[in-house]
């Protein structure tokens, strides 16, 4: 089973990626570079192949919308699943998230979205943008709709990802769409964004961290090794990731390993409007006084995606963690 949380996400672009979601596009696209299609593109080690630039998109998640918002793409999108907090979005994108009708937004207790197959081949989708628990690639693709997901929720996650992957990620995103000129433009005001922002310490002045998903009702804790984006994340913010030696992207631990690993410095990532709650979970377990972020009060929470998966709103996310942590 696969997993989201648990083991089982131009010159007139420079300007707009000062923001995770900033104005999209210029509407003037005659200098864009098209795609020749068929396209075949590489997704979680399977063979993609669009037919043509997709008019009729199903996004089952909502950490590719800064992509299409930034590519100006989102008006392809024609329905939605899954939650979409407005704490990601400014007002221009969230007019666009708005427009578009919610199939659902029934998740289970680790963040999977519920829905059939059924209601989404219902839309005729010509691209499905995400996954769903039990959601059939095959099956769809049997139907001639192609799927993309986001490199992190693959079965095997890419091996030390690093912020230049959501650069491709984007071009990967622009070239799907047949605007590849948009891609390389937006990936490289990315990656001037990153630069301009991190914080690299001396190795002997890091202070550590851990990134946790702690499940509400005294339910399993999860933490973040190398495989996610949380450690390129922490590593850029100038911490040391207190399970670097970990080379998975997410995984359970036990109360005792949290305390012996003795974060200086505790994100807790959620997926709902309950911040308080989440670290609560956290702070209250018992022998929780002896780590040293809970004892400082340096615990942050963090919507999900400003952290997962590696996309634009965890850069933004970087500049979240930054400015909580300045010394």
């Amino acid at each position: 089973m696969k997993s989201r949380v648990v083991p089982l996400a131009a010159a007139t672009i420079v300007s707009l990626m000062l923001t995770a979601c900033g104005s999209p596009a210029g509407a003037n696209n005659n200098a864009l570079t098209s795609t020749d299609f068929p396209l075949t593109i590489m997704n979680c080690g399977q063979a993609v192949t669009l037919e043509k630039a997709p008019e009729r998109v199903v996004l089952l998640e909502s950490s590719p919308v800064s992509y299409l918002h930034s590519l100006g793409v989102m008006d392809k999108v024609v329905a939605r699943a899954g939650t979409y907090p407005t704490a990601y979005f400014d007002a221009p994108t969230q007019q666009e998230i708005d427009r578009i009708p919610l199939l659902t937004d029934k998740l289970d207790t680790s963040g999977h979205l519920q829905i059939s197959q059924e209601v989404i081949m219902a839309q005729r989708p010509d691209l499905v943008l995400g996954t769903a628990q039990g959601l059939n690639r095959e099956t769809l693709a049997a139907s001639g709709i192609p799927l993309l997901e986001e490199p992190s929720f693959c079965p095997q996650p890419p091996n030390n990802p690093t912020f230049q992957d959501i650069g491709e990620q984007m071009k990967t995103y622009a070239r799907a769409f047949g605007i590849s000129n948009r891609g390389a433009s937006a990936a490289l005001a990315l990656e001037e964004r990153v630069k301009r922002i991190s914080r690299p310490s001396a190795a002997a002045e890091k202070r550590t961290a851990a990134v946790l998903y702690p499940t509400l009702g005294g339910g399993a804790t999860y933490a973040y090794g190398t495989k996610s984006m949380a450690h390129p994340q922490l590593e850029a913010a100038g911490f040391t990731n207190v399970f670097a030696d970990v080379d998975q992207r997410v995984f359970e631990i036990s109360r005792e390993e949290l305390i012996g690993r003795n974060p200086d410095v505790l994100i807790l990532l959620h997926t709902a409007d309950n911040p308080d709650e989440i670290s609560h979970a956290i702070t209250s377990m018992k022998g929780a006084e002896s780590i040293t972020a809970v004892a400082k009060n340096d615990v942050m929470t963090q919507l999900f995606n400003f952290t997962e998966p590696g996309s634009p709103l965890a850069i933004e996310g970087l500049e979240h963690i930054i400015e909580r942590f300045r010394q």
